[in-house]
């Protein structure tokens, strides 16, 4: 009996430990632990939400703009593909490159896009963005001659109903040509093109013209969504009857009988005397650079969805046939700005740094009252409007301002010798340390107001000076608020443009002014983005270096 109930005390020794409900008590403790977090994030979720909306999603699709560079690809993609294939090597591509830019370009100047086209790729080549403006009020002519020579031939060309018949053909419809040529629009216009539309090309007229069933689809796809107009009564744009004109002289038109089968083959027979049309002639004619190997170069080096061109500017360099080389020294202008925000940055801190520490020391050791009285005088700007803060000292330093004035009255400078303290680096330094004070004043006197007295006491009762004390007991205490205020002021001084725009003038601006710049007056968000991209981890790397030296956890706030 005995020796039955030890090995029973035995077997329930080594068993797993029960809940009270007979679980395993570690399987009931990861269940309510893991209850425990999921209702910690329900909690959290909304604020989570909302950050990754409103915070993290904006600034990665920024970010994504530095890379991103769909607007070619987009706007004359059938240019872009015969592209791909062209080596480079002769001074211009092959002829079927300038007759799909005839069509890509037909289209865009129809959507009102080829202008944005012009104005990206003129931020790699001057004269572009005036190069596809002009050309998209010249593509209207291009084909004339054959378009008239269809018109004069039969009235029914240009009858409304009559294309519609032809394109709509009389066997199975073709969706998907429909299904691409709304793609098509919709990458070009940047929106939806779905809806019905009352046109489907049939399959018939798609294998026996081609290039005419995808331009009149765009065309009927264009006039209801975009236009809101019957397609059936509106005449064919251009394009659709230069894409009929190069249809008809490769089609077989024996075995075709469907509708306008008569007025095709009549067609047929007459342009058949008329030369071709020579599409990069016609591009000559509308302007000479269309002909110059740089435009085709360039449209060719930013063809690809994503490119490198934009962080390539944002350091000096170009992106060029033989591959990236810097930029002309005269056009060398954004290392410059980064050293200049570095450097303004950090003498900003340190001037700061200088101001702050005495004003913090006094008021962590001033009587609780007086302290509270003079730390209204330190928030006090913060009531105040950064510009009208800024302004002011836009007339205080001015030749002929306050601070001028002063010195001439105490004698310290002539008035002939006046100091110049207003659009150079020297007045950005004095506003911007003027403005960020506070938040180095801050951090400090919260670090500082924990420190005991007790402990300089202690070191003067030993025989310490007072600098001994305060250098070797007070200071070291206190070096987490300065780190706290340092990496505030430096951070929020490396991405100012509001003061350095108006104090600064051409020498004292900042890297963050080229990058409002580029964003609200130059439209060029890719180059905004790569910009600030960059300084962005530049402040990671220093805020990486500053916590391998000082270390992250010494820097306290109270």
């Amino acid at each position: 009996m005995s020796a039955t109930a030890s090995d029973q005390s035995d077997a329930a020794d080594s068993g797993p430990v029960l809940a009270a409900d007979g679980t395993p008590l570690k399987k009931s403790l990861n269940r309510a632990l893991r209850a425990q977090k999921l209702r910690a994030l329900a909690l959290i979720a909304p604020l989570l939400i909302f950050v990754l909306m409103a915070f993290i999603a904006p600034i990665g699709d920024m970010l994504f703009r530095s890379v991103e560079n769909r607007i070619v690809s987009n706007t004359i993609p059938m240019t872009a593909r015969v592209l791909e294939d062209w080596d480079g090597e002769s001074d211009l591509p092959p002829p079927a490159t300038f007759e799909a830019l005839y069509y890509d370009l037909f289209l865009a100047a129809e959507a009102r896009r080829h202008t944005r086209l012009g104005t990206r790729l003129n931020y790699e080549q001057t004269g572009l963005s005036s190069l596809f403006r002009s050309s998209g009020r010249g593509v209207d002519d291009v084909g004339e001659d054959q378009r008239d020579l269809l018109e004069d031939l039969d009235p029914q060309w240009e009858e409304a109903g009559f294309w519609h018949g032809l394109m709509q053909g009389n066997g199975d419809s073709d969706r998907a040509l429909l299904l691409d040529q709304r793609a098509r629009l919709a990458a070009l216009a940047g929106e939806s093109f779905q809806g019905d539309i009352g046109f489907t090309p049939g399959e018939d007229i798609v294998a026996l013209l081609p290039q005419t069933a995808r331009e009149y689809t765009a065309f009927a796809l264009f006039t209801v969504i975009e236009d809101e107009d019957v397609v059936a009564e509106e005449e064919p744009w251009e394009s659709v009857y230069t894409a009929l004109v190069q249809d008809l002289r490769t089609a077989d038109l024996s075995l075709y009988s469907g509708p306008g089968a008569a007025e095709l083959t009549r067609a047929q027979a007459a342009l058949a005397e008329l030369p071709p049309i020579d599409f990069a002639a016609a591009f000559e004619q509308i302007d000479e650079d269309w002909i110059a190997p740089p435009v085709w170069d360039t449209i060719k080096m930013y063809s690809p969805d994503y490119t490198t061109g934009y962080f390539l500017n944002a350091v000096d360099m170009q992106k060029t046939t033989d591959g990236p080389e810097m930029r002309p020294e005269g056009e060398r202008i954004y290392a410059t700005l980064f050293k200049r925000t570095l450097f303004m940055s950090l003498m900003i801190t340190f001037s700061c740094i200088l101001l702050a520490y005495p004003v913090a020391f006094l008021l962590s050791n001033l009587p609780m009252r007086s302290a509270n009285m003079l730390m209204i005088l330190v928030l006090l700007p913060f009531w105040t409007s950064l510009l009208v803060r800024t302004s002011a000292w836009k007339i205080m330093l001015q030749q002929q301002g306050v601070i001028n004035d002063v010195l001439v009255w105490l004698g310290l400078v002539g008035d002939d010798a006046r100091l110049v303290m207003i659009n150079n680096q020297l007045g950005t330094i004095i506003a911007m340390t003027h403005i960020l004070l506070p938040f180095m004043i801050l951090p400090m006197y919260s670090v500082m107001s924990t420190i005991p007295e007790s402990y300089t006491r202690a070191a003067k009762s030993l025989g310490a000076t007072n600098w001994t004390a305060f250098w070797r007991v007070y200071f070291p205490q206190s070096v987490p608020g300065i780190g706290a205020g340092s990496i505030l002021v430096f951070i929020l001084a490396i991405g100012y443009y509001i003061t350095p725009e108006i104090v600064g003038g051409t020498t004292g601006t900042f890297i963050s002014n080229r990058i409002a710049y580029h964003i609200s007056s130059s439209l060029n968000w890719g180059l905004a983005a790569a910009l600030g991209s960059i300084l962005f981890a530049v402040v990671l790397v220093l805020y990486w270096a500053y916590d391998r030296i000082v270390g992250i956890d010494n820097v306290k706030l109270g």
